[in-house]
């Protein structure tokens, strides 16, 4: 669930350009949790927003928050991460009511100006602990087809609100963790020609490729460090790397190694803080 803010100030709130509503709900015959996620962050103005504070008129306040360090989204899979956490409350409100929802979000950005703000479809789930407390576990669901952008690969702040829908009270926390939304990455290697004979000139080549959010679909990832690694056939375990090769302008990779013994080479990419580490197949040579 996205909310994409234009980000612009409209009477000191946040303008809120989209947010979907399930069509089961459209009708208003049910309240919208996703519907009164927006109107909490464009309830608040920008000044009330501390980095770490609860703000709103309902007293709720969220700790323990865990989240993955990293989300790892493709070009058109939904992916959904789970998020727990602790939420302490008023003696005055009751958590298993129909009139109160709670749930995690994370966003891009500042918390009183976020540039991209993602969430659950459906609330979260609580158990409680006690009288205030409770605990909290819900999902952050992507869909990068309508979601995301290349510019929202990065790291992300975590955060969570609570709602009730009877008089559209809201409270909204941010700064309770921080995690990654990274560019699913691919990469591929070719070693030839195969078979070869001892001491000949094996050319190596593959592709670093990763989603690019714009268009949906996958692109080269240009002038990057990969190594090179090779074990032997009789062995489980890679060698260190034998060189590192850069990625040219379209994500292609191409070196030369001397043929010594039968054996795997891959290529191996250590990752960015947008595209997350990848190792390539090995693929074997045929040392005569």
């Amino acid at each position: 669930m996205r909310i994409r803010a234009t980000v612009a100030a409209v009477s000191g709130a946040l303008a809120l350009s989209a947010l979907a509503v399930p069509a089961a709900q459209a009708d208003g015959s049910a309240p919208s949790y996703r519907a009164e996620v927006a109107k909490a962050f464009g309830s608040h103005g920008k000044t009330a927003f501390t980095a770490t504070a609860p703000v709103g008129d309902l007293d709720v306040s969220f700790s323990n928050f865990k989240i993955a360090s990293a989300i790892v989204v493709g070009t058109t899979n939904r992916v959904s991460t789970t998020v727990t956490y602790t939420m302490t409350h008023g003696a005055d409100i009751d958590i298993n009511s129909d009139d109160f929802d709670n749930g995690p979000i994370i966003y891009k950005g500042s918390i009183d100006a976020p540039d991209n703000v993602l969430g659950g479809d459906l609330p979260a789930t609580c158990t409680a602990t006690s009288s205030t407390t409770a605990s909290c576990k819900g999902l952050i669901d992507i869909d990068p087809a309508d979601e995301l952008i290349n510019a929202d690969a990065g790291t992300w702040s975590g955060g969570a609100l609570a709602v009730t829908y009877s008089n559209d009270g809201s409270t909204v926390q941010g700064g309770l963790a921080t995690t990654k939304l990274q560019r699913f990455a691919r990469l591929t290697v070719n070693a030839s020609p195969e078979p070869v004979k001892k001491g000949r000139t094996i050319t190596v080549t593959g592709l670093l490729s990763r989603a690019n959010w714009d268009t949906g679909k996958y692109a080269g990832y240009t002038v990057q460090p990969v190594g090179l690694q090779f074990r032997k056939k009789s062995s489980s375990t890679y060698t260190s790397t034998l060189k590192t090769v850069k990625s040219d302008s379209k994500g292609n990779l191409k070196t030369t190694t001397t043929a010594t013994v039968d054996g795997y080479f891959r290529y191996n990419f250590a990752g960015t803080s947008t595209t997350p580490a990848v190792k390539a197949t090995g693929d074997y040579v045929d040392v005569q």
